[in-house]
């Protein structure tokens, strides 16, 4: 196995001058950081972590812990996380937690014994008071959520302004009746979005507490049994706002199960551009989120922050807009506005 000594005698410098330009130490000029790096990798040299990691220095890893990997929208974000680092020189390594804080806990123990060099965090509703102190003694950023206890520095989106739109836009076309599929307010985002349904309604206009819908996170098939309560009231929702992908992915899946027909049925505004909402059906109408910047912005900040030792726990802020896309799956609500549901009807063919 190739050492430090090795590529020091080849370079002829001291070993000390090769371990410093491989950990990017400042006292080495760049031209033999790059000299050296050059070399090493022309002769196979792997770093040995475990031995920086016993003499406390810092490994290029950069910990995501996030809820679900499996959600299109924290796939999209670690996709751009790791690209935006890599270019910076680290290397993104993912932890699931499945919203559970015990889970969260465990993955940011381990993050921390391996020496990170920071953690991008989608944090749980209540993270365990042994992960906020963990959190505290390294760079840390929260990403999309954000947790009083795990300080102000944060990059998210509007997330009331972005169920505003969704509400406002159904309103707009006549709607009153509107059904609401969210997360619980225990989550920071799923009040927020709430929060904006709620403002887009028509000042005084008293709202079904049936058709507020409020679900655990993170699974399609609680998606489907909150559309199903909503279909199933004696006078149900002429329309159906989702407050999160893997909802919305519930909602058409449902609406698809019992022939639905949208926008003559039901009209319906989704949550996030997946690559299929744009050809299901009629083309879903539906919350375009900033995902990929975001996260590119994130990312950058962070490895300025982590590179130039200027992660502090001043507050920082970063709000990124969401933008309506309307397409086919909404409408004008007709004068008679008590239409039924007949349910089931003829299945229909779902494209894309």
């Amino acid at each position: 196995m190739v050492t430090i000594k090795d590529i020091a005698a080849r370079l002829k410098v001291s070993p000390s001058t090769v371990g410093r330009a491989l950990a990017d130490d400042s006292r080495i000029s760049e031209a033999t950081k790059q000299r050296v790096t050059e070399v090493a990798n022309e002769m196979g040299y792997v770093a040995n972590l475990a031995a920086r990691m016993m003499r406390g220095v810092s490994s290029n890893l950069v910990g995501f812990v996030l809820p679900d990997i499996r959600n299109g929208f924290y796939s999209t974000v670690a996709h751009a996380l790791s690209k935006c680092l890599q270019r910076g020189g680290f290397q993104l390594t993912l932890s699931e937690t499945d919203d559970d804080r015990l889970v969260e806990l465990h993955h940011i123990r381990e993050l921390t014994s391996a020496n990170v060099a920071g953690i991008i965090i989608v944090p749980t509703a209540k993270p365990h008071p042994d992960s906020v102190k963990l959190l505290k003694m390294l760079p840390h950023i929260q990403l999309l959520r954000r947790h009083a206890s795990l300080g102000e520095q944060w990059f998210g989106i509007d997330d009331t302004q972005a169920i505003y739109a969704a509400t406002s836009h159904l309103v707009q076309l006549g709607h009153h009746r509107i059904g609401y599929i969210g997360a619980t307010d225990e989550l920071p985002t799923g009040s927020a979005r709430l929060k904006g349904f709620h403002q887009a309604l028509p000042r005084g206009e008293n709202v079904n507490p049936a058709l507020v819908q409020l679900v655990a996170p993170g699974s399609i098939d609680i998606g489907r049994e909150a559309t199903r309560r909503l279909l199933s009231l004696p006078t149900p929702p002429t329309a159906i706002v989702a407050g999160s992908v893997q909802t919305t992915q519930g909602v058409l899946e449902e609406l698809t199960a019992q022939g639905v027909r949208v926008p003559d049925d039901l009209s319906v505004v989704g949550f996030g551009d997946e690559i299929g909402f744009r050809w299901w059906g009629p083309g879903l109408t539906t919350v375009g989120l900033p995902v990929y910047d975001l996260a590119t912005a994130c990312g950058l900040w962070f490895v300025h922050q982590i590179k130039d030792n200027a992660v502090t726990s001043a507050p920082y802020t970063s709000i990124s807009p969401a933008t309506l896309i309307v397409r086919g799956s909404t409408k004008q609500l007709a004068p008679a506005s008590g239409r039924r549901i007949a349910s089931p009807r003829r299945r229909t063919v779902v494209s894309g």
